[in-house]
């Protein structure tokens, strides 16, 4: 039978090749059918818990072993796995746990020791699994704490909950232009139909060696796993520090498929690559942002029997369009054509198909769009819409409407059908492959009571997309001299957030910030005003 639900990804190549390898890590090899008796295994132990169809695991960890049974297990049970960036600070953390309603969480015991203390906040959680002894159990929390190996021994027999590739899988949680990260709720139906539709077109086959440098938590991140799987690949788990590491792991892994984002590509193409390496690398493919046309020809020269693949993706649909490598040169600055079983459309205000090279909407449709955000009717209804009539893709005699993703994105398409794209309709900073919530960043600076108000954007960056700027006001009465200001207000932000949402400019405003008609923040004003001061051009093109 076909594949259907994510966790059979896995057992079907082990029932193909049980002995292939599946996953590498520190130089350690797990098979096929290791892996899937580790899946099943612990899916068993998930359901000994108690854990109910439907119900979410969250997986707090690095790239290792643990990390991928985890998740592919809570989906063997029949619940939702939750992966959390193992770069997010334990507050963070705690909001993923508390708006999922996680009843179990699955950490290291070096995670826990610094979360410990905001669990208390989350009280939908039963039970902690850690992957290794802790020195510091709880004594007084309403979770039960189990060992890892413990859970692969509880009952490995279990069956999990009937579920059809409808039914979610996974909730993976992605920053908004407002507020604190919301999570995109995916199905079976829409993880197995990317793996399928990327390994087409990424042609990966059985020898592949893709590595995993992005993380787990990211739709592209995840995907290196489950296109691996559809054709029974190797995947290299790599947690590095340095761009250096990452090219160490091409080699040594002798890698045959690369996945990152620009910051790291225009990174690794300032490295000297070793001789030879294009022999065994056959595409190295970039996501989350547009890569400079400058770090494209560098790679190009320095692989040039590489395939180059770029690539756009929605969380909110998993995986969206790709630009093949013969056309690269003739259409720069394309995002291609949507990926295998998906439809992109651009669309006017009014539902209608724009005509060739008239700015639009661009709006996926098709198998890989997901099913909202999780506990947030406001914000599903506002990205996922029903898809209108005056498209001209639906017969009008269908009475039960097609939902698809409203992108929020502007594009245009060509003559020949490929997409260009415009620019971003939300205040979302994209920095670092990341998208990064302007409001999170906010709140932070908010609860120092150091100032009166303040508002971060995005401003263009060579190597980063954009970096973080953010104006505040001091607060009423404040004496605080602005260099000192400044300081205390970036050490704040580097103790509550993640390295890559510190602002790298705090600019101290004496005047009140500029308002609309509407009494709010006139957020382009200060943009422009923000972009004066740094010496960059207000027109931002993020891609």
């Amino acid at each position: 039978m076909p594949v259907t639900l994510l966790h059979h990804l896995i057992r079907s190549s082990a029932a193909r090749t049980p002995d292939a390898v599946a996953l590498r890590a520190r130089y350690i090899s797990l098979n096929y059918q290791k892996l899937s008796s580790a899946v099943d295994a612990f899916a068993g132990g998930l359901v000994h818990l108690g854990l109910a169809r439907n119900e979410r695991v969250a997986v707090w960890l690095d790239k290792r072993f643990e990390t991928v049974i985890a998740c592919f297990g809570a989906a063997a049970a029949g619940g939702a796995f939750v992966p959390a960036n193992p770069a997010l600070k334990p507050a963070q953390v705690s909001h993923i746990l508390r708006d999922s309603g996680a009843c179990v969480l699955v950490t290291s015991p070096e995670r826990f020791a610094g979360l410990a203390d905001t669990l208390a906040t989350c009280p939908g959680l039963r039970h902690l699994v850690l992957t290794g002894a802790s020195g510091a159990e709880p004594t007084a929390q309403a979770f039960t704490t189990h060992g890892w190996d413990e859970m692969l021994a509880l009952a490995p027999e279990v069956p999990g909950h009937r579920v059809i590739d409808a039914d979610m899988t996974a909730i993976l949680y992605t920053s908004g232009s407002t507020g604190l990260p919301k999570g995109v709720v995916l199905s079976h139906r829409n993880m197995v139909a990317g793996a399928q539709s990327v390994a087409h077109y990424l042609e990966n086959r059985s020898d592949d060696v893709l590595l995993a440098a992005l993380p787990l938590s990211f739709d592209a991140g995840f995907s290196q796993l489950t296109t691996a799987f559809a054709v029974g690949a190797c995947v290299v788990l790599l947690n590095y520090l340095l761009p250096r590491d990452v090219l160490k792991a091409v080699e040594s892994e002798r890698v045959t498929g690369l996945t990152a984002v620009p910051p790291l590509w225009i990174q690794l193409a300032q490295l000297k690559w070793p001789a030879g390496t294009d022999e065994y690398l056959r595409y190295f493919a970039n996501t989350g942002g547009h890569m400079p046309r400058a770090t494209l020809d560098r790679l190009r020269a320095l692989l040039p029997s590489a395939r180059p693949y770029l690539m756009y993706g929605l969380t909110e649909a998993f995986r969206a369009t790709y630009l093949p490598p013969e056309e690269i040169d003739r259409r720069p600055g394309s995002i291609g054509k949507a990926v295998p079983d998906a439809e992109v459309l651009v669309l006017r205000e009014d539902g209608n198909q724009c005509a060739p090279n008239e700015p639009g909407e661009l709006v996926q449709r098709g198998a890989m769009v997901g099913l909202g955000y999780w506990n947030d009717p406001e914000k599903t209804a506002e990205r996922y819409k029903p898809l209108p009539l005056d498209a001209g893709v639906r017969a009008a005699g269908l009475m039960r409407p097609e939902i698809a993703v409203f992108s929020g994105d502007t594009v245009r398409r060509d003559e020949d059908g490929f997409l260009y794209f415009i620019g971003r309709r939300d205040e979302m900073i994209k920095t670092s492959g990341y998208r990064v919530s302007p409001t999170e960043i906010e709140e932070i600076l908010h609860a120092t009571g150091l100032i009166g108000e303040c508002a971060a954007f995005g401003l263009p960056h060579d190597t980063l997309g954009q970096s973080i700027a953010v104006a505040v006001t001091p607060a009423p009465g404040c004496t605080i001299k602005p260099e000192t200001l400044v300081a205390r207000l970036s050490d704040e932000c580097r103790h509550h957030l993640p390295s890559y949402m510190v602002p790298a400019r705090i600019e101290v405003l004496q005047e009140a910030l500029p308002r609309n008609p509407n009494g709010k923040i006139d957020r382009a004003r200060l943009f422009r005003k923000l972009c004066e001061i740094a010496g960059k051009a207000p027109g931002v093109r993020v891609e």
